[in-house]
């Protein structure tokens, strides 16, 4: 079972995100092209040699570079925006190879690809400097290491990239309480309520939906009001449970939060009056906090 590591008072970092990849060193992967985050052609991400064409000149730096991907980008030339990002990320600029990424990931403007997406996060985790949580690239560094865990959980299809849930765990745990990054936050609550790679423990699960829900976070929101309904890994509080759901229905956004407007209606139908009244008093005073500590974390 992964235990909590630490190291000076923080967790130890994960080792090398690609360091089992075989026959592969880590210069090697410096010449990958990248990955991304939801694998929809596992033949395709089998090229990972492949790589958007790099401009032979006209760029002095990687920030000038990367000022023309970002321009290129928002103009809508996403192959334009590519192929700046590409020499950027060629110098190791971090903001570059997150971008790019984040690109892969979602087959935005260029072919969706899950295994180029997870080495371009993979070398933005791998960077040998330790950057602190309130660095200027800690946002990026943070979100790397958390859609790592989501590869890691999963896998990539038809890649060396296998299930490791393991793996996901350190990857998510470093990101949530070095960073105290709510997506990771939730990931990892996730983790602990099904039992995926740690043993099941839903007072732990409860403790990081509650980090994650009070930065904002819907579905931790959402999912730490059901527990204090029913009392699970913490004890219940129905009127404070209800209070969450409703913060997290008020968020919610789309199709894809449907599920937590059906969790917050069955609750909210099944709650008592004197619980309703209490949840609606409650929900303004937190959603002011939650709306300062957005704001602290600009």
């Amino acid at each position: 079972m992964p235990t909590s590591r630490t190291v000076l008072g923080r967790p130890a970092r994960p080792a090398r995100a690609v360091s089992d990849r075989p026959g592969r060193g880590r210069a090697a992967l410096a010449l990958a092209a990248g990955l991304l985050l939801l694998c929809g052609n596992p033949v395709e991400a089998l090229d990972a040699a492949a790589r958007t064409p790099v401009p032979p000149a006209g760029y002095r730096t990687a920030r000038e570079a990367l000022r023309s991907g970002v321009r290129d980008y928002n103009a809508g030339d996403k192959e334009g925006a590519a192929r700046a990002l590409e020499y950027a990320a060629g110098q190791g600029h971090a903001l570059a190879l997150w971008k790019l990424g984040r690109m892969y990931a979602e087959g935005d403007g260029v072919p969706h690809d899950d295994l180029k997406a997870f080495e371009f996060f993979s070398r933005i985790v791998d960077d040998p400097t330790d950057e602190g949580p309130d660095a200027q690239n800690s946002g990026v560094t943070a979100s790397a290491f958390t859609a790592l865990g989501a590869y890691f959980l999963d896998g990539i299809k038809g890649t060396y990239v296998r299930p490791n849930p393991e793996r996901a765990y350190d990857m998510f745990n470093y990101a949530a309480s070095y960073f105290g990054d709510p997506n990771a936050q939730y990931n990892l609550a996730r983790l602990y309520l099904d039992g995926t790679g740690v043993e099941a423990d839903p007072r732990q699960a409860a403790r990081w939906f509650n980090l994650a829900a009070e930065k904002g976070h819907a579905p931790a929101q959402a999912l730490l009001g059901e527990l204090l309904i029913n009392g699970q890994g913490v004890p219940k509080q129905r009127a404070r449970g209800l209070m969450w759901l409703s913060l997290a229905r008020e968020a919610a956004q789309g199709r894809k939060d449907d599920w937590i407007v059906a969790l917050y209606d069955k609750a909210w139908s099944a709650a008592s009056e004197e619980d309703r009244m209490a949840a609606l008093a409650q929900a303004s005073q937190a959603q002011a906090q939650v709306t300062g500590s957005a704001k602290r974390r600009r």
